[in-house]
């Protein structure tokens, strides 16, 4: 009796591993690469991507800068404003990183903080005085340029998606 039921563990054992080999793997998941800027939030560095934005030309500066597409979305310019963050963008000053090619962009609101939105609402920083530009690093420092009236801040209605991927503290 010891030896049938010996026998039948063996077999049942034998026959489960074979039916796992010759099951189907689980398919893995896939994995993308995307190019990602440095930008600032708070004086330090984070590493963000371009998904998609509500302006043509925008998107069309942004997929060449990255060299990888990020896609025209008009309806995020509909975005209610307490569903966007602020990201800060120069268009003139420092060379640099930027999508204008100047100094790189900084962030408000960071992951893990009330407020942070992977939608951001572009505020166009423009120094008065190119040759007095300085890199700024955090919102406070770029609100004390404007409120010195070394900067002008705009906001043309352009909405980027700009997930962060790696801040301070955090990553995906």
């Amino acid at each position: 009796m010891r030896i049938n039921k010996l026998s039948l563990m063996i077999v049942s054992l034998l026959l489960g591993s074979w039916l796992t080999a010759c099951a189907p793997k689980a398919a893995e998941m896939p994995t993308v690469v995307l190019p990602a800027g440095m930008a600032y939030v708070d004086g330090k560095e984070i590493y963000f991507v371009h998904t998609e934005t509500s302006d043509a030309d925008v998107a069309k500066l942004l997929t060449d800068m990255m060299d990888s597409p990020v896609l025209h979305v008009p309806a995020l310019a509909s975005t209610p404003d307490e569903a966007l963050a602020n990201v800060y963008v120069f268009d003139n000053g420092l060379e640099g990183m930027g999508p204008f090619g100047y100094q790189s962009d900084v962030f408000d609101n960071p992951p893990g903080t009330d407020g942070y939105s992977p939608l951001r609402r572009i505020n166009v920083v423009t120094w008065v005085d190119p040759t007095q530009a300085r890199e700024l690093k955090s919102v406070a420092e770029i609100q004390a340029a404007e409120a010195a009236g070394e900067v002008t801040i705009a906001q043309p209605g352009v909405v980027v998606n700009m997930p962060f991927v790696v801040w301070d503290g955090g990553k995906r």
